[in-house]
């Protein structure tokens, strides 16, 4: 009897890999993303302090980051039930809420961070004149309200997510297909408005900022910490 039932977990397990993988990979980032950002916490808060532009950004990116790698207990409970949800419908609206808001916020903090470093580096007198502290916070304070925003309009218009009336062994999270075409609209817009347009942004300021670095004779060292830091969080975002 346990022979057999320790082969039907075997076989159990090997029909849906999927889930193990995505389990792991949320175990991963958890792991790996909680102690990054808490080694980086201090070194931030210490450019804060001194009110370094391109920490507010970099704090704000954090932030935001942190908020996603919380998101992960919730993905590893539903991957590890393979794909079951069972935890309350309102639990799942809103762990995909700051899933996907902040995975966007991310992306445009990145954006500012590449336009304020093109802008240093291209035109390094000329931005000296509306580049304040202060600003920096606002923009940072703008995108959060922002897709925040927009994010709460698709989360009241979707009704997809856990829906009551499945059945709770059938029960998905933001795995429910087909959409209703208001919210297939806005995820047209979304992944637009979220990708399409940041990769042009970054395409630009890279070109920008290597042709002028072509120009120079040397490169300061500033601008290499800068840039390692700033390519740094932008591979930790493509990952998670």
């Amino acid at each position: 009897m346990n022979q057999t039932d320790n082969v039907t977990l075997c076989v159990d397990i090997k029909i849906n890999p999927v889930s193990d993988v995505l389990m792991a990979i949320c175990i991963m980032v958890l792991v790996l993303g909680i102690t990054f950002h808490s080694l980086t916490a201090w070194p931030i808060v210490q450019q804060i302090c001194s009110k370094n532009i391109l920490a507010v950004y970099l704090f704000g990116l954090s932030v935001s980051d942190m908020l996603y790698i919380l998101t992960m207990p919730s993905w590893i409970y539903y991957y590890h039930n393979d794909h079951k949800w069972t935890l309350d419908r309102d639990i799942c609206k809103l762990t995909g809420f700051f899933y996907y808001s902040n995975m966007y916020i991310s992306i445009y903090l990145l954006c500012c961070i590449s336009i304020d470093r093109c802008l240093m580096v291209t035109f390094p007198l000329r931005v000296k004149a509306f580049r304040h502290y202060r600003n920096a916070w606002l923009i940072c304070g703008l995108i959060y309200v922002l897709v925040m925003s927009i994010h709460s309009v698709i989360l009241k218009l979707d009704t997809s997510p856990a829906q009551p009336q499945q059945q709770p062994q059938q029960q998905h999270c933001y795995e429910t297909y087909p959409m209703t075409v208001p919210v297939a609209l806005l995820n047209f817009l979304r992944v637009s408005a979220g990708f399409l347009l940041p990769l042009l942004i970054l395409t630009v300021c890279y070109c920008q900022i290597l042709c002028k670095v072509q120009k120079s004779v040397s490169v300061d060292d500033d601008f290499i910490y800068v840039l390692a830091v700033y390519i740094n969080h932008w591979i930790f975002s493509i990952l998670i």
